[in-house]
């Protein structure tokens, strides 16, 4: 008994480095991974993951994804529960008879990114631009309420 370690939760957590690992994983081979309320994971299939960048300022959060040579009717942006998700797919070229390809880098198929948005966004405000091969989503910041003095009478 004298060689036993003492568990120390705080010092390491092998449950969360095995949960990393496997969300790694998952990104490498294509599954991304979106987390909803309950904590269960929902692993969808996604071939290939537009960059993203996401910036803040006084008024809105604005998302802005990568996605060229997508059409715009192949995209779905929906919210459900606090995770905004952008969803769709980069078809490939029709591959023609006399066309040899050299190389092949880019990636086509299906994507999917998931985001769990603030608390402070109005939902019902949102909007979603797509040009020049970015999905720009707007979300505007929810009217902080006004502080209002309440007159508390002393009895």
């Amino acid at each position: 008994m004298a060689g036993m370690i003492r568990w120390d939760p705080t010092r390491l957590d092998p449950f969360k480095e095995l949960e990393e690992l496997s969300e790694r994983f998952s990104r490498i081979f294509g599954r991304v991974s979106a987390r909803s309320e309950s904590n269960r994971e929902a692993l969808t299939v996604a071939d290939w993951v537009p960059k993203v960048d996401i910036a803040e300022d006084e008024k809105e959060y604005l998302i802005k994804a990568e996605i060229p040579e997508v059409d715009k009717k192949d995209v779905k942006v929906t919210l459900q529960e606090g995770v905004l998700t952008i969803q769709g797919e980069r078809k490939q070229e029709k591959e023609e008879k006399d066309k040899r390809y050299h190389r092949v880098e880019r990636s086509y198929g299906t994507f999917v990114r998931s985001f769990s948005l603030p608390q402070d966004v109005a939902e019902d405000k949102m909007k979603a631009e797509f040009k020049d091969g970015v999905l720009l989503v707007h979300l505007p910041k929810a009217e902080k309420p006004k502080p209002k003095a309440v007159e508390i009478k002393v009895a």
